[in-house]
C-alpha cells in the first residue's frame, strides 16, 4: 500500500503499448450518392498503410464529419482513451482534416500535442501523405 492508501498495484502507470499496436480513426462525410464510400476508401487505405508498415489495427473508431472540435465526437474520445491507457501507439487517420477542419487547424494541433505527449503518434494514411511517410508535422 502507498501512503496515499492505494495498493502498489493500482499506483503503477499504465504499461508502455506495443509500438505497432494501432487505432485506425475515421471520420467521413457521408455523401448523398454513395455515402459509404468515403468511409471505405479511408479504411481500406488505413489497413494497406498498416499492412505495409507491419501495424496491428486493434480498432477501428468511426465519427460523422461535421463538428470541428474532435473533443466533442463520441469516437474521437475514444482514440483518446485507447492513447491515454497505453491501448495504443499509433493513430491512423486519413488525412489532417478527419481530425479537424483546416478552418479549425488549432484543434488538430491541440489534439496531435496531446496524443505525442501521451505516447501516440498520429499518421496520416492518404497516399500522397503516406508518401512522405504519413507523419504529423
Amino acid at each position: 500500500m502507498t501512503s496515499a492508501g492505494i495498493s502498489h498495484e493500482a499506483a503503477v502507470a499504465p504499461a508502455v503499448p506495443d509500438p505497432s499496436a494501432a487505432v485506425l480513426y475515421v471520420c467521413a462525410d457521408r455523401g448523398m450518392v454513395m455515402p459509404g464510400l468515403a468511409v471505405e476508401r479511408a479504411e481500406e487505405e488505413g489497413r494497406t498503410f498498416a499492412r505495409e508498415r507491419h501495424l496491428a489495427i486493434t480498432e477501428v473508431v468511426t465519427d460523422e464529419y461535421g463538428e470541428p472540435d474532435p473533443c466533442r465526437r463520441e469516437g474521437w474520445q475514444r482514440v483518446r482513451m485507447l492513447a491515454a491507457t497505453g491501448a495504443v501507439a499509433v493513430v491512423l487517420v486519413r488525412w489532417p482534416a478527419s481530425i479537424a477542419p483546416e478552418g479549425a487547424h488549432e484543434y488538430r494541433h491541440r489534439e496531435t500535442r496531446w496524443l505525442q505527449e501521451h505516447g501516440a503518434l498520429v499518421r496520416y494514411t492518404w497516399a500522397p501523405l503516406a508518401a512522405r511517410g504519413g507523419e504529423t508535422r
